[in-house]
């Protein structure tokens, strides 16, 4: 999987950004990335705040590492 070149973080300010009444090509082309990618991101990260964005990455990251610890008893 390819890894992005913005954080969470990062991405949830931008959508921030726009909710402030940037309009999105001006926006895309501040950041440079595309519409496309912006609304992919609204998609996923719309309506998350920094903290829950995360909880939520260290919740995935814990199960993924009781997945591994599980295989590695088998």
């Amino acid at each position: 999987m390819k890894r992005s070149r913005f954080t969470e973080e990062q991405i949830i300010g931008i959508l921030k950004e726009q909710e402030t009444g940037l309009k999105v090509p001006d926006l895309c082309r501040t950041h440079g990335s595309s519409d496309a990618t912006f609304y992919k991101w609204k998609t996923h990260y719309g309506g998350l705040e920094v903290s829950e964005a995360r909880r939520l990455k260290r919740l995935l990251v814990d199960a993924m590492l009781d997945n591994a610890a599980l295989k590695e008893i088998r």
